[in-house]
């Protein structure tokens, strides 16, 4: 959540900043209801100080053995009107938390200006695109052909867009998700957490997902729960209404779910295969950092995430998102890519964001040093998604005849060097 004093502060930059996401917010309007409710606040603090003074009255009075009835009418009358004020306070409080819930995160200064993905900016790339001596194919027909995956039968199941992963598809997925796992705990100090794959509204509110991503999530109306987006979400609620120490950061936790998208946006979008589903697995880290060192453990986020494709001999680049591209909740982003050469096309895996202290207003996430009581800056990035990880091993993988070659960080896990049909 935005701090209400930035927009206090300078209102036309605080509506120019935010333009930058391509979002127009009428910040004036906000502010009206922000002073409404601290006038008002005022009035009832003012009141309930002068009913403090009216019941002194009263027990003095009564004390004295004299006639107080006067002063228990102005009481019951001021009561009532306090009342009245009080409920008239919650529902100003109410529509500005409404109001703040819908401003987005503001763009870091560093992030890149554009109007569309258009802009983004390749930041690097490591690798080299394979060279085939025969026409590479995509990762569905590869897979069919080696019973990796069985699309109809999972759509028969729960429809288009549900994968079903079958014998060394559904090992080699399972060996990723592993590998993953035990990378970002042994080699760069993640603690592993395994969260719920379901939140109530409260912990889906304090990462930003509500009210903005409703559309695009799955709801159990009657127990006000939502399936996970992404692991992003319970994990980063572990700490929601905590104050943590500051010898305790920076925390980082890395952790497997399954995550779930409606992709209400989606229509006309490429959905072959494994490109855009449903459902799907991802290893997410989050981290909650010291605000003075954030974009320090961002750049080293990205870099985890990174060593997860050069391990596994894949090539790809880091794009960073110009600021029309950005996330609701995120002030810098870099996405990383993979090249699927039978797809012929860079396909996302990982988007490494710093949301700065816009999660943690939100969860009340803080922390306690020397100065003070602050906000912690929570970060996150997928370690990466499968999905689309598992198209560019299988596409550039590929051998001539028609067997997969599985690269060596993978062996141990699946106990073999091919995939063969």
């Amino acid at each position: 959540m935005i701090d209400i004093k930035v927009l206090r502060e300078d209102p036309s930059a605080a509506e120019e900043r935010l333009a930058l996401k391509n979002v127009r917010i009428d910040v004036n309007a906000i502010l009206v209801l922000d002073e409404r409710r601290r006038s008002m606040g005022k009035d009832v603090d003012d009141m309930k100080c002068r009913r403090n003074k009216v019941s002194e009255g009263i027990s003095l009075k009564k004390r004295n053995q004299e006639d107080a009835s006067a002063e228990i009418a102005d009481m019951q009358e001021l009561s009532a009107a306090i009342r009245e004020k009080d409920a008239a306070l919650a529902e100003i409080q109410k529509e500005l938390q409404r109001q703040l819930l819908a401003v987005p995160n503001m763009p870091s200064p560093e992030t890149p200006p554009g109007k569309s993905e258009a802009d983004n900016v390749v930041v690097r790339s490591q690798g080299k695109l394979r060279d085939f001596d025969f026409e590479p194919k995509d990762h569905l027909d590869i897979a069919e052909i080696l019973k990796m995956l069985d699309m109809k039968r999972g759509a028969k199941i729960a429809g288009s867009g549900f994968p079903l992963y079958t014998g060394t598809g559904a090992r080699l997925e399972r060996a990723l998700i592993n590998f993953m796992l035990d990378l970002h705990g042994s080699e760069h100090g993640y603690s592993e957490i395994f969260p719920p794959f379901l939140v109530h509204s409260g912990s889906a509110t304090g990462t930003g997902q509500l009210p903005k991503m409703a559309e695009d999530m799955y709801y159990l109306r009657e127990d006000d729960l939502w399936l996970i987006p992404t692991a992003e979400v319970p994990v980063t609620n572990i700490h929601r209404d905590e104050v943590l120490s500051a010898a305790e950061l920076p925390i980082r936790y890395v952790a497997y779910s399954g995550c779930f998208r409606r992709e209400a946006g989606s229509y006309g979008k490429e959905t072959r295969g494994l490109q855009r589903l449903h459902q799907f697995n991802k290893v997410e880290m989050v981290q909650f950092v010291h605000p003075d060192r954030s974009y320090e453990a961002w750049e080293q986020l990205i870099g985890n995430a990174e060593s997860v494709l050069q391990k596994l001999g894949l090539p790809y680049r880091v794009v960073e998102l110009c600021s029309a591209d950005l996330s609701f909740a995120a002030a810098r982003c870099c996405d990383i890519e993979l090249w699927a050469p039978g797809s012929k096309k860079w396909l996302e895996v990982s988007s490494c964001s710093n949301f700065e202290d816009f999660q943690a207003r939100r969860a009340n996430i803080r922390f306690k040093d020397e100065n003070g009581m602050r906000f912690v800056h929570t970060l996150n990035g997928s370690g990466v998604a499968t999905p689309r990880l598992m198209i560019a091993l299988i596409e550039n993988y590929q051998q001539a005849d028609g067997s997969l070659r599985i690269p060596e960080a993978l062996q141990p896990y699946l106990g073999t060097d091919h995939i063969k049909g």
